[in-house]
């Protein structure tokens, strides 16, 4: 059922029509060894350079990781790489799948920066140890797609939302709809502090999303008030300061999100999801929180 669909107008199957699909059993995460503020690549980071606690930052990690191991997923660690201090961010180098018949795929990105365009070799490694079929985009094409931190698969079906207008092209999703033969809702970011989907759009479970709604046009949020049946809304202040939206929801269950987060947590709870604050600060800085720093595999 490949398709890129980006109007309702152009909705021509239900909910129900979505094929199923596992819920991953591992993470990837990589160790903040090298991680810093050496640059700026998005506004977050300008103030940061050079203003890391890397001790905290590690303990930060350790929690995280500890979290991950309770929840009962099977954690594969990867060592940082020096000169490369946002690879830590591992949701933004690929993005995986796994077919009806069981066989694993990814397609790599093309970083938007320079800066980081070096990290996706690290990560391919892992997928060619882990027996992935390995997709590569035509660089001279697509001048940028970063992974899971803009094409987000929806929980348990096989669907998939991208974001784009920032670091991810929009044409990127007709390949990505026929390698992975699923359809793609296309949603359009419009604020730049909101540079990916994961910074303002988290799947919870099949019919629960929170976002951030300035964060869309009102064409993307029609989209997504049509497919779930319940959307949690993030104020500015908590999905600017906390990055409210990039908590991750492993199991439909279970919300991992960054401390402080009062309103979007009481919300969470409210709708029936066991809520796990943990601080990130360290990593806020350089524009990441929860979600950016994992990969969820088959």
């Amino acid at each position: 059922m490949a398709k890129v669909i980006t109007s309702v107008n152009e909705l021509d199957f239900g909910f129900g029509d979505l094929r199923s699909m596992p819920v991953p059993e591992k993470v990837l995460l990589v160790k903040p060894t090298f991680f810093s503020v050496e640059y700026v690549i998005n506004p977050h980071m300008e103030g940061h350079v050079g203003n890391v606690d890397k001790l905290q930052a590690q303990n930060e990690w350790e929690h995280l990781r500890s979290a991950y191991e309770e929840l009962g997923l099977y954690v594969h660690v990867e060592e940082g790489q020096r000169g490369y201090p946002d690879m830590v961010f591992c949701a933004n180098q690929s993005l995986p799948n796994i077919t009806e018949e069981g066989e694993k795929q990814v397609v790599m990105s093309v970083m938007y920066a320079d800066e980081r365009k070096g990290e996706v070799p690290f990560i391919q490694k892992v997928y060619e140890e882990s027996s992935y079929d390995i997709v590569h985009l035509d660089s001279s094409r697509f001048n940028s797609f970063e992974g899971m931190g803009d094409a987000i698969w929806h929980h348990q079906k096989r669907l998939l939302w991208g974001g784009y207008g920032f670091r991810t092209s929009k044409d990127v999703y007709e390949i990505i709809s026929d390698t992975f033969d699923t359809p793609v809702i296309a949603l359009e970011l419009t604020k730049p502090k909101f540079y990916h989907l994961d910074t303002c759009f988290c799947v919870l479970d099949e019919n629960s999303v929170l976002i951030y709604p300035a964060a869309f046009t009102d064409e993307g949020l029609e989209l997504i008030r049509s497919i779930f049946t319940n959307v949690i809304e993030a104020t500015k202040y908590e999905a600017e300061k906390f990055f409210a939206c990039n908590a991750t929801c492993p199991d439909g269950k279970n919300v991992f999100i960054q401390q402080g987060c009062v309103d979007v947590n009481h919300k969470l709870k409210d709708a029936g999801f066991k809520v796990h604050e943990f601080s990130t600060y360290e990593f806020l800085k350089s524009g990441g929180s929860v979600f950016c720093m994992k990969m969820l595999l088959w």
